[in-house]
């Protein structure tokens, strides 16, 4: 089901038509409002150059929690894969105790 919510970006209101729950849309609303809001502080850009501005710090926010999502992501299956190896040598451990305890 389509939500329709109604935003505020740069002191204007948009309706925006999304899938995601309101306070999602509300919060990518807010998110593009304050890079707005800190591209124009201190200059006298147009709506336009102010937007491409926004925009590009959306960016640059996105593809560095990108970069970190890649990097944990990258962890994680080095730990799974040490831990696979671990379990793996435990297990072997395990064989040769059994081993030596029957040898008696």
């Amino acid at each position: 089901m389509k939500n329709r919510i109604v935003v505020t970006i740069g002191g204007k209101d948009y309706t925006m038509v999304a899938v995601e729950d309101e306070g999602y849309v509300r919060r990518c609303a807010e998110l593009v409002d304050q890079q707005l809001r800190e591209v124009t502080r201190d200059s006298r850009l147009s709506q336009a150059d102010a937007a491409v501005l926004a925009a590009m710090n959306v960016a640059d926010l996105y593809l560095k929690e990108q970069t970190v999502s890649e990097n944990l992501r990258r962890q994680v299956k080095e730990n799974l894969e040490e831990a696979s190896a671990l379990k793996l040598e435990l297990s072997e451990a395990k064989r040769e105790i059994f081993k030596l305890g029957t040898r008696k």
